[in-house]
């Protein structure tokens, strides 16, 4: 294959926002086997890997998309990382909302700058990273935790991305209720999700967004049954598979290695509450028929108008 690229016409020289500065996040992507190391570039320090160092003085300064050489000879492209590849490398205590269901829990919750959206459960911080990098600017997410644990890794897996003017942290046990009212969306990623539907309702604003993810049938179905008895519509279940490919030109194929189950998302829409049943069996004033009413519009017939009635049904029309 012919190279694509022109001979003897150099790069334009990028702007800063595309220089990697110390204090950057940068991805180090092997050029063999596509092992990859996020790291924060520090001034003095270095990438330590089974293939070799790379000090970060070799990076800082240079365009993103360089080529860096180890100490070993293993050579390595220094990218930006990517919202999927923050979230697979987020330092973490427990189990994270992998970024094939991410995508599409954004999309069904709406979630753009400004929208003020509700996350119970803090987990590590993987979804909260992408609410809070997709809120902004403007809007705000609220994550609660009842473990001050899982949530201190939280705080720091936020701070160190530089989002925390964008998430306020509560250490609170939703079944409580939450402290907003009236946000655009509302997530639960927490482990018996149907027990909080109501608290959800009251948080929500009229026609928002509720989400939630679990990994069995059993808990899809305590959840959809537990929707059907609170004003929420429009209730979809969904799971999501990825199946990637090996990328060399010469072999592509699936890969090894699948992505299958990973949960359950569920999705609705808050109603608003329907009337009482007091409201429901008292008509409005104006509707009220009285019996006087109902005499006006049918005065008694005379006798003949009876006797007419009662042959009306055939039996005595043939005499």
């Amino acid at each position: 294959m012919p190279d694509l690229v022109p001979e003897n016409v150099p790069d334009p020289a990028p702007s800063a926002r595309h220089i990697a500065a110390a204090g950057d996040l940068a991805l180090f992507v092997a050029q063999r086997g596509r092992q990859r190391f996020p790291t924060q570039l520090v001034a003095g320090e270095a990438l330590h890997t089974h293939k070799g160092i790379v000090p970060h003085d070799d990076v800082i300064g240079r365009p993103w998309g360089s080529e860096v050489t180890s100490h070993m000879g293993e050579r390595y492209v220094v990218l930006r990382p990517s919202m999927e590849e923050l979230l697979v490398t987020t330092p973490r205590k427990t189990q994270i909302v992998f970024p094939k269901d991410v995508g599409y829990i954004l999309l069904k919750l709406s979630i753009t700058p400004g929208t003020r959206v509700i996350e119970a459960g803090s987990g590590s911080g993987a979804l909260t990273t992408a609410l809070a990098t997709y809120v902004s600017p403007g809007g705000q997410v609220y994550s609660y935790e009842m473990k001050d644990r899982h949530q201190q890794v939280a705080r720091k897996n936020i701070e160190r991305l530089g989002l925390s003017a964008a998430v306020t942290f509560h250490l609170h046990d939703v079944k409580d209720g939450f402290h907003e009212r009236e946000v655009d969306a509302l997530f639960l990623d927490m482990r018996e999700p149907e027990d909080f539907l109501p608290q959800a309702w009251e948080a929500l604003a009229p026609g928002g967004f509720l989400g939630t993810l679990v990994p069995t049938i059993n808990q899809v179905i305590a959840i959809a049954a537990g929707l059907s008895r609170l004003p929420f519509a429009d209730i979809e279940i969904a799971e999501i598979l990825l199946r990637q490919f090996r990328p060399g030109p010469a072999r592509i194929r699936p890969d090894d290695r699948l992505t299958a189950h990973t949960g359950y998302l569920l999705f609705a829409r808050r109603q608003m509450a329907p009337p009482s049943p007091a409201a429901e069996a008292e008509p409005a004033a104006d509707a009220v028929t009285g019996a006087d009413d109902l005499a006006s519009e049918n005065p008694p017939q005379d006798e003949e108008d009876l006797s007419l009635a009662a042959s009306s049904d055939g039996t005595d029309s043939l005499d």
